[in-house]
């Protein structure tokens, strides 16, 4: 049975004092995960080892990396390498967020060497995927997502491509308020599963977590958690908020 997953995406938010006081806040707002559901924090990386002290023996919950480098060490100044990640605790890295492709320039080709880069070390990758608004407008989102996930994931192995959750992002819907129906959700998060399918067969294509990221909030996360395909979250703006985000993380099936 693949994993139901609420993963928060804090971005770039967030002082010292105001980080200690949601993770706080957090521990101490009541939420439940059963034993197939998870909650991810994918905090910055200067925040990383007080998530990992506050969020410390909590039973499912984990602490990722907002991105990594595709090499495990070198000459890269600034940079992180999955495998210092790894070394401090955390095992679960956010990878291709529109973010990244949009403002780093970040190609499906590099995308792939991360994600190896990840694999390599048996840590898991949250891999993005989705359309701008012109490509939902033209009709043409799926065939748009498919190619991403051809060009960074298909020459993955059956065994390892079980291994990455796939986050499902309208880049359209991400920051602006507008959401995706819990239709429309459903209708891409199973062509996106009818393309595993196709790949590696439906057995394989079952066991892969995805999640719909695009103004998740409290309000809509049980109706769009609900969808057969839809297997949680990774939330942006509402995860700042302790009470909204344990909302959510209870809004898993």
């Amino acid at each position: 049975m693949r994993k139901q997953i609420a993963a928060a995406n804090w971005k770039m938010n967030l002082t010292l004092s105001q980080a200690e006081t949601l993770l706080n806040e957090i521990v101490a707002t009541p939420h439940h995960l059963g034993e197939n559901q998870q909650a991810v924090f994918a905090v910055p990386a200067i925040y990383i080892p007080l998530a990992l002290e506050k969020l410390a023996n909590k039973p499912h919950v984990f602490v990722a990396a907002q991105n990594a480098h595709q090499k495990q060490s070198g000459a890269y100044t600034g940079e992180l390498s999955a495998s210092m990640l790894a070394s401090i605790g955390v095992n679960h890295i956010i990878v291709g967020h529109s973010e990244r492709r949009e403002y780093f320039a970040e190609s499906d080709a590099l995308l792939a060497e991360k994600v190896d880069a990840i694999l390599s070390i048996q840590s898991t990758p949250i891999f993005c995927c989705g359309e701008p608004l012109s490509i939902r407008e033209a009709e043409t989102q799926n065939a748009f997502v498919e190619a991403q996930l051809k060009n960074s994931l298909f020459h993955l192995s059956a065994e390892a491509i079980v291994k990455v959750v796939i986050a499902y992002e309208p880049i359209w819907a991400i920051g602006t308020g507008k959401t995706a129906s819990s239709q429309q959700a459903q209708d891409i998060h199973a062509y996106i599963r009818s393309c595993f399918a196709t790949k590696y067969g439906e057995a394989v294509a079952n066991e892969i977590s995805i999640l719909y990221g695009g103004s998740v909030k409290a309000s809509n996360a049980k109706e769009i958690f609900s969808q057969p395909d839809v297997d949680g979250g990774l939330v942006g703006g509402a995860s700042l908020i302790a009470t909204e985000f344990a909302a959510i993380i209870n809004a898993l099936s």
